[in-house]
């Protein structure tokens, strides 16, 4: 049985700080929006209730900057790979970089890797090149793939159907059919910030339809803060309002859904 109708959700009603368990599957705190106080950020966090979080990178230097981060924290691990709009002046051949950065033991996934037929930095062959071959590259080194699909859903469902990974589709933007599929794979459904907005229609249709054994919680920080602090800087100490709202949906308790979805997360990322 599912909660009351969003209408009467309040997000400020309960404090972030008083959960536990909190796992961010998807953040860039290599991002320059943290350069002003990241050291102070990070090392706060713990004290919050996070627990872990992953940070990927979308490019050589970005995977570089954020395997020196995990070095310095203990909770904090890294994914290496190339995002889609970061292609240009890149060939195949440099993914033996990112293959070196997954040798490193804080190094968790591929990522962030996939399609944006959004932005088109690239072209959409040049894309789905890039994102066959670092498939590859995470099932011949075990990992998993952290997954970016912007206005591509048909063909990265057609890639992920021909290459079967393990992985996570991130900030989830399809439909409840496309999750059944996505979930049918084997893969993770993350969800971030845009389920708490009011337009979020699509995300609360995925979050009743699929097992909560699927699910994973991000941020996409220092993007995507949820209600009721939407258009902030984000972090991981603001998860615990995707998971209320979540909570409100299903009838499930804040802090369950916080436990259930880094126990998801401890899986998907082999920790």
């Amino acid at each position: 049985m599912f909660a009351s109708p969003s209408s009467i959700w309040n997000p400020a009603r309960k404090s972030a700080d008083m959960y536990t368990n909190i796992f961010d599957t998807h953040s860039h705190y290599d991002d320059e929006q943290f350069d002003g106080d990241r050291t102070a950020l990070l090392s706060s966090l713990e004290g919050k209730g996070v627990v872990n979080v992953v940070s990927c990178g979308v490019d050589i230097a970005t995977s570089k900057a954020n395997q020196a981060l995990a070095q310095q924290y203990g909770y904090y691990y890294f994914a290496a790979g190339f995002h889609p709009e970061n292609l240009e002046g890149f060939s195949l051949s440099d993914l033996t970089e990112i293959e070196a950065l997954t040798k490193d033991e804080k190094c968790v996934a591929v990522g962030e890797i996939g399609l944006d037929y959004h932005w088109m930095s690239s072209t959409k062959e040049t894309q789905k090149e890039f994102f066959t071959a670092q498939i590859e590259l995470a099932k011949r080194l075990n990992l998993p793939v952290i997954v970016h699909d912007r206005e591509a859903h048909g063909d990265t469902l057609d890639i992920l159907r021909q290459t079967k990974p393990q992985g996570v589709l991130h900030c989830f933007s399809g439909s409840k059919e496309m999750a059944r599929e996505v979930i049918a794979l084997g893969m993770y459904i993350g969800l971030n910030g845009v389920a708490t907005f009011k337009n979020a229609r699509k995300s609360l249709e995925v979050v009743r339809e699929i097992p909560l054994e699927r699910l994973v919680l991000e941020t996409d920080c220092p993007y995507l803060c949820p209600e009721p602090y939407r258009g902030r800087r984000n972090d991981s100490s603001y998860i615990p309002y995707i998971a209320e709202r979540i909570g409100e949906v299903l009838g499930i308790g804040a802090q369950e859904i916080l436990t259930v979805t880094a126990e998801n997360a401890k899986r998907l990322y082999q920790l």
